[in-house]
């Protein structure tokens, strides 16, 4: 059976509203920075970025069961490669989505919507994306729109690193505005995480915004702990570390040690995951490179690399936030120009180099920095901020207590797949001011049994069909609608089945979790047991004929090296003992059937629809998918595909 539930998870990290930081009950004071410092300062910020990126991916998952030597400083190392290749700093996914981002603050405005940050996601994302980012874009593909890409209920790796590598522009473009920072960058998180997946992000966030009147490193670990909610799971995990720095002041790999015992492993929420890429883990691994790096740039980058794990992650974001509070002057020269001055004027030579993403232009690191601080002034001064000048020196006043407000929109999503008598829920609004919107249903209907109750749909289905209906939401003046369409299936067919169909499998994996009713917990991998190319095939045979239209088919989580079809069909068994396919057959959402690893969805329901027909066996059957693997796996290919529920629901 199917079931679509999507909980009050997605609000589960609530964003502290804006305070008053002095303690007093007093409007806090405006802050005030010189305009060329800010802009220095953004510049230091991205070219810090840059080096810790570069740097750190040369000990990207080198140190995992252990951590790096103690022997600084480690150097560039093979990364460096590239940067002699290409003649200057190259795009990776530590810096390329933050200039994605700027070019949509450039469109858009300083608050695109998440429908203008997913439609840019969808085309400049198109390969070298992984874990919670892959999912979420996925999910934007099926037509999902954030934050249900990055929920709990959706996305299986939203407690991954992905959203602390990518969102530090929010902060770096607004200076002294912790509220507003870590709002917006908590907001943008949920693109693709939630939960405690999105803490880390809103830590840096805090502690980026909040260096560029502060440089006491202690004192910004404390103000982004300031800014997590009580309770939060991080906001433990920063005083851990701390505690491990005060027992161990001298010796960072036993703190790491320490760290990874605790914090390293499978746990009940990351079973089916990769561990080395948590988002609280790779956190700690941040904290501890700041308080072990004690505000010394060349010491802290070392330091996060040699903490292992997604250490390029640690080196960019750490890096960058010491390049706010240092300025360029505070990053080694032989760090600004690895290859040297000869040839080089500027750091890096001045490029930034696309390698990762789709029409994602070249450009200049110095115009790139400009650009931001721009977007930069242009939050200033719609958040209450003003330009003076004094001494014939042009500063910003900005307004400490601004708050950011989500852009008001609603939910996208595709075809809502139900069955009747199962719950149903999807919010169609998550605004911060959705306690005031009101909401309406204007045309159309909802299937008997679900009602609009406040900001979501939800009920019981009591009739099966196809429904339609326009959803109102008010918000003072504003008005948003958006048509929702909600397919109800009978009786899933699939648990009076006698017999579950299923070609030679090398696999443990118990074939009967594909109609247990759940989606998420377990997934059937259907492995050849050599390398050779296959079809694979799903079904069920009944004792008595059965009138078929449609079946679901979700994928449960497909692997890097394969787990999913390069072609499907559907196939009955007609009067005479052979399989027939199916006609009209249509898939919706679509699926991916490139043979490669980077569009393919997890947890995503599929419908497969067709003409009717009358038999008593029904099968999904496609050729199997599978890449080589790298050579820490292996090498090898194997062909295979995997499978969490099939549904089979009759005409």
């Amino acid at each position: 059976m199917l079931k679509l539930a999507l909980t009050a998870l997605f609000f589960a990290l609530p964003v502290q509203a804006a305070q008053d930081r002095s303690g007093t009950g007093a409007e806090p004071a405006d802050l005030r920075i010189g305009i060329r410092e800010y802009r220095d300062k953004v510049h230091a910020s991205w070219l810090g970025q840059i080096v810790g990126n570069i740097y750190g991916l040369s000990y990207e998952f080198q140190y995992i069961d252990e951590p790096g030597p103690d022997r600084f400083p480690y150097g560039y190392g093979p990364s460096l490669d590239r940067v002699k290749k290409l003649g200057g700093a190259f795009s990776d996914d530590d810096t390329d989505i933050e200039y994605m981002y700027l070019l949509q603050m450039e469109r858009h405005g300083i608050e695109p919507t998440y429908r203008q940050l997913a439609d840019a996601w969808k085309h400049h994302v198109r390969d070298r994306v992984w874990v919670a980012n892959r999912s979420a874009l996925t999910l934007m593909h099926a037509g999902y729109g954030p934050p249900v890409t990055g929920s709990t209920d959706f996305n299986p790796n939203w407690f991954q690193i992905d959203p602390q590598l990518v969102n530090e522009i929010w902060a770096v473009t607004a200076p002294g505005m912790v509220d507003y920072a870590t709002q917006k960058s908590a907001w943008a998180a949920r693109i693709t995480n939630d939960g405690f997946g999105i803490e880390p992000t809103v830590h840096y966030a805090a502690m980026y915004a909040a260096a560029f009147f502060e440089s006491d490193i202690e004192n910004l670990i404390d103000m982004g702990t300031e800014a997590l909610p009580p309770g939060s799971r991080f906001a433990a995990t920063v005083q851990d570390m701390k505690r491990l720095h005060r027992a161990y002041p001298d010796d960072w790999q036993r703190a790491r040690q320490a760290m990874a015992a605790r914090y390293y492993g499978e746990f009940d929420y990351n079973r089916h995951a990769w561990p080395v890429v948590d988002a609280i883990l790779n956190g700690a691994c941040g904290i501890l490179a700041l308080l072990y790096g004690g505000g010394d740039f060349q010491r802290t980058l070392d330091i996060a690399s040699g903490l292992g794990f997604d250490a390029d992650n640690q080196a960019a974001t750490m890096s960058g936030l010491l390049g706010i509070i240092h300025g360029l002057e505070g990053i080694p020269e032989d760090l600004l120009f690895p290859l040297g001055r000869d040839g080089w004027e500027a750091p890096f030579n001045d490029r930034y180099i696309n390698v990762s993403r789709h029409d994602l232009p070249d450009a200049s690191l110095r115009d790139i920095a400009a650009r931001i601080a721009r977007q930069g002034e242009r939050v200033i001064l719609a958040n209450g901020g003003r330009i003076v000048r004094e001494g014939g020196v042009d500063y910003y006043e900005i307004r400490p207590s601004a708050a950011f407000s989500p852009p008001f929109e609603l939910i996208s999503s595709p075809t809502l797949l139900a069955e009747v008598g199962q719950p149903l829920s999807f919010p169609v609004y998550l605004g911060a001011n959705r306690e005031t919107a009101v909401y309406s249903l204007q045309d159309g209907a909802l299937p008997p049994g679900v009602t609009l109750e406040q900001n979501r749909l939800q009920g019981a289905p009591t009739q099966p069909g196809l429904f339609e209906a326009e959803v109102e939401v008010r918000l003072g003046p504003a008005v948003r609608r958006k048509t929702y369409t909600i397919r109800v299936f009978g009786q899933n067919l699939a648990a009076a089945a006698a017999e579950i169909l299923t070609n030679d499998s090398s696999t443990d994996d118990d074939i009967a979790l594909i109609r247990d009713g759940e989606r998420k917990l377990r997934t059937y991998y259907n492995r050849a047991a050599d390398g050779e190319p296959r079809a694979n095939w799903y079904g069920y045979r009944w004792d008595g004929p059965q009138r078929i239209a449609t079946v679901v088919y979700n994928p449960g989580l497909p692997e890097e090296w394969g787990g999913w079809f390069t072609s499907l069909t559907v196939e009955y068994l007609d009067q005479a003992g052979a399989w027939r396919r199916v006609e009209n057959l249509s898939i919706s959402p679509a699926l991916d059937f490139d043979n490669s690893q980077w569009l393919k969805g997890s947890w995503i329901d599929h419908a497969l629809t067709f003409d009717a027909v009358e038999t008593t066996a029904i099968r999904i059957i496609g050729d199997a998918g599978g890449i080589e693997q790298d050579e820490r796996n292996g090498g090898e290919r194997r062909h295979y595909t995997a499978i969490s529920e099939l549904a089979v629901y009759p005409d």
